[in-house]
């Protein structure tokens, strides 16, 4: 078994005790839940600061119908919100503050390498087989944290499909990649933004709903040309190294999806 794995048992264990005992054995600053990351303090609206960018990160995929989270260390109403929608969907006390409990549940849900339970970094980067999040316009270790994000965003869509299996066809493309299967000029694949998936319990058609509220600005999927087999899903609204605007771009027509 792995540590981390051990860890999850613990932190399950915490979450099944009364309100007190949560606060001991899940808030103790010493007790760090595994090897990605920790958090020492509530948050609530008004803080701010990397706890609160990281907080962001993983709560990317509550941000509500046509809506997205900014990932910018400021706890205000659309992180409180989010995080609200995280607490209602896990059965956690849904007030917006991200406590012991809140933090217990990211705990189990994120692995070592601060990857969702779900997601990996090698499904992610495997446009033509993996290239080590190189050779794209942005940097690899950039390329990389844009995918953790969209990771986080697919574990939230796959928590509103009944918790079932999402697969990912298509993430990152290396430049090269992208021009061999023939992907748009500035497809936001180069970025680390975006994913192609599919489902073997849901239709793609309610894929491709449910992600419209899991923070995802472009959606395409049935009856957008080639896009019959799988959803597209990415982050464009968020990229600003692109040569597009920031816009939120919809079009599954099959599936009433659409601007």
């Amino acid at each position: 078994m792995r540590v981390n794995t051990l860890k999850r048992v613990a932190v399950a264990f915490a979450l099944a005790l009364p309100g007190a005992a949560i606060a001991t054995v899940v808030a103790a600053p010493a007790a760090h839940a595994d090897g990605c990351y920790t958090w020492n303090r509530t948050l609530t609206q008004g803080r701010s600061g990397d706890d609160v960018r990281q907080l962001q990160i993983r709560i990317a995929g509550w941000a509500g119908y046509r809506d997205i989270v900014e990932n910018d260390g400021r706890y205000g109403p659309k992180t409180a919100a989010a995080v609200k929608r995280f607490q209602q969907a896990y059965g956690l006390r849904a007030d917006g503050i991200a406590g012991p409990q809140t933090f217990g549940k990211l705990y189990q849900l994120q692995d070592n390498d601060c990857t969702p339970a779900h997601f990996s970094f090698s499904e992610l980067d495997n446009g033509c087989g993996g290239s080590g999040w190189s050779g794209g316009p942005l940097s690899a270790s950039q390329t990389k944290q844009n995918a953790l994000r969209t990771m986080w965003k697919l574990e939230a869509l796959r928590k509103s499909l009944g918790d079932k299996p999402l697969y990912v066809s298509s993430g990152f493309r290396s430049r090269a990649c992208n021009n061999q299967v023939g992907g748009a000029s500035d497809s936001q694949h180069l970025y680390g933004n975006a994913a192609d998936v599919i489902s073997r319990t849901s239709s793609l058609c309610q894929v491709a709903r449910n992600a419209r509220n899991s923070g995802f600005s472009g959606i395409y999927g049935p009856g957008y040309p080639d896009h019959d087999d799988h959803v597209h899903v990415d982050s464009r609204r968020e990229n600003n190294n692109d040569r597009s605007s920031n816009t939120t771009s919809w079009s599954a027509p099959d599936c009433g999806v659409g601007n």
